[in-house]
């Protein structure tokens, strides 16, 4: 909590207008029996009306001071809070936007949502509280005791056998709460994992027709976290009625007690009235308190879970202060070794080559070779574990991360689109790029022709994830990003394989003119779409099995001789 409080340093002059407002308005209110009970014991009693109205007026300015300080403090207390949630949300996302994928990895895209919004809600709610009651809560307690004792050293003895029962119930909540508060949080992440799940893969599930089973594994999860969020909520449920209780028998307690003294002489009815209302102030001063420390354990555990991503170090490092004076030309793989965190094997191992400028070089292999694992290297999603990959003599590790990838153009395997318009998705590979430069690459990536065809052309609306578009229009598309770009470097990674083969070959001779004075990486599936690359990499669980041309592979390598007898027929060999 402390590291997440730090951060209300920034707002501390609104802070202490808070803790200014505040002490007034706690102020205001103890003062207000005390003038409640002359009222009566100077006024009521003897029957002096003048003197009841002034004191009447004063009340009123004092009351009216209290609820307009209390309004201040309402709308300041927000607003700290609300700008809390703001710096806390904007830090995660700075932080978590340096994560390689191996943090991804480990944190889980879902836990990291929840926490980037629901716990971070926990904690304005928690600041609200807080930033309310710490004040206003010991002077209210402090200031009333000394009040009671004032008007009646005696009666205020009763108080003492209300406190110990107080801190018991808050006692209880602090043992057995902090425990569900976590279970609810982890609950909430296991919810939401499988909501996402179930939407994203919506297709897949109507498919293999798993509805009842997905229905199924939902409501286990969503009863889960109804079990442990009900058992909270008995637990709240069973403090704040006792407080009531305990706060109710005291003022049965002095008004027994007040009678008492009254009848024989010993107070005035003014001041037992008072004396009451000071011992409501007291109760509701615990009470603050009391729910202050229900308040802080659950924000707690928000709060750890938002530091546990804060402070995950991110295994990527941009030290790189190498700036390339030159274009890229040639990037080399010099005995490159990877393994993914936690795995056994490598999923590359002692890889070399070198990519020239104004060359395709080609990545082919089976299922879970390798290929996707080494484009991947390039941009330093992950960085390797042995060797070294270099840009012109210089290891990537060196240049800066921002410069790096400013070279470089990626279609990933899964075509990603954002919700928006095609030319602002288009405009995310070069911000400032034309209307005909972005023409020029839709051409080129061969997906002009239905963009025209459309209501609003190159201003539709694509909705969430591209889900409005086929999987070949979303390729087409992510290629025309990346071409906007006019990188150094094309990473396409199997970027082809939606599309049918007639456009596959269109796109390949239109990018073949694009793309001669940059360095180009193709991953695919298809020969027929690697068939005329400068050079092929044949990649077997994760080793190169060869490189060299089409025709040298076909007579040299028996892993592409086997990938290309699979696809093509003896006479298209020949």
């Amino acid at each position: 909590m402390n590291h997440i409080f730090k951060k209300l340093s920034t707002y501390k002059w609104m802070l202490l207008a808070i803790v200014g407002l505040i002490f007034i308005q706690a102020l205001s209110e103890l003062l207000l029996p005390t003038l409640m009970g002359t009222i009566v014991d100077d006024g009521i009693v003897v029957g002096n009306v003048p003197y009841i109205w002034k004191i009447g007026a004063i009340m009123l300015v004092v009351t009216g001071i209290t609820v307009l300080f209390a309004i201040l403090t309402s709308y300041l207390s927000s607003k700290v809070a609300m700008g809390l949630g703001k710096d806390i949300r904007r830090d995660i996302f700075k932080h978590v936007s340096n994560f390689s994928l191996k943090e991804f990895d480990k944190l889980g895209t879902a836990s990291l949502i929840t926490r980037s919004t629901n716990d971070v809600t926990q904690i304005q709610q928690a600041a609200i509280m807080m930033l309310r009651l710490v004040v206003m809560a010991p002077i209210m307690l402090i200031g009333g005791i000394i009040m009671a004792i004032s008007k009646d050293a005696k009666l205020s003895l009763v108080i003492l056998t209300t406190i110990p029962i107080l801190i018991i119930a808050i006692a209880i909540v602090l043992k057995f709460g902090m425990p569900m508060f976590k279970a609810v949080q982890r609950r909430l992440d296991r919810l939401n994992l499988v909501m996402r799940e179930n939407l994203t893969g919506v297709r897949v599930i109507r498919a293999f027709n798993k509805e009842k089973d997905e229905n199924k594994r939902l409501q286990e999860a969503n009863e889960n976290l109804t079990d442990v969020s009900i058992k909270v909520n008995k637990l709240m449920a069973f403090a704040m009625p006792v407080m009531m209780l305990v706060m109710n028998l005291t003022i049965v307690a002095v008004i027994w007690f007040g009678g008492i003294r009254i009848d024989n002489g010993n107070m005035h009815i003014g001041d037992l009235m008072a004396f009451i209302q000071y011992v409501m102030l007291i109760l509701f001063a615990l009470v603050m308190a009391s729910m202050m420390f229900i308040i802080i354990p659950r924000a707690s555990v928000s709060a750890n879970r938002i530091k546990t991503v804060l402070d995950t170090k991110p295994t990527l490092h941009d030290k790189g202060e190498i700036s390339l004076t030159d274009a890229p030309k040639e990037l080399t793989f010099n005995d490159v070794t990877f393994y993914y965190p936690g795995a056994d094997g490598a999923a590359l191992e002692n890889i070399s080559f070198t990519a020239k400028r104004g060359e395709t070089t080609a990545i082919i292999g089976g299922t879970g070779s390798g290929k996707s694992t080494l484009i991947n290297l390039i941009p330093r999603f992950y960085d390797v574990t042995k060797g070294a990959i270099t840009i012109n003599d210089t290891p990537l590790t060196d240049i800066a991360l921002d410069e790096l990838r400013s070279f470089i153009g990626l279609v990933p395997q899964q075509a990603q689109l954002f919700s928006g318009t095609i030319k602002e998705n288009l405009l995310q590979g070069k911000k400032d790029a034309s209307l005909e430069e972005i023409k020029k690459a839709c051409e080129i990536a061969q997906a002009k022709d239905f963009i025209e065809e459309l209501p609003e052309q190159y201003e539709e609306i694509i909705e969430q994830g591209g889900a409005n578009f086929s999987g070949g229009q979303k390729q087409r598309l992510s290629i025309a990003r990346a071409l906007v770009r006019k990188p150094c470097i094309y990473l396409f990674d199997d970027s082809f394989s939606a599309l049918d083969y007639r456009t596959d070959a269109k796109l390949r001779q239109a990018l073949k003119e694009e793309t001669e004075e940059a360095i180009v990486f193709i991953v695919a599936q298809r020969v027929s779409t690697v068939i005329d690359a400068d050079q092929i990499i044949v990649l077997d669980e994760g080793k190169m099995s060869g490189i060299g041309t089409h025709d040298e592979l076909l007579e040299t390598n028996t892993v592409y001789q086997e990938i290309v007898a699979s696809q093509l027929g003896e006479g298209e060999i020949a």
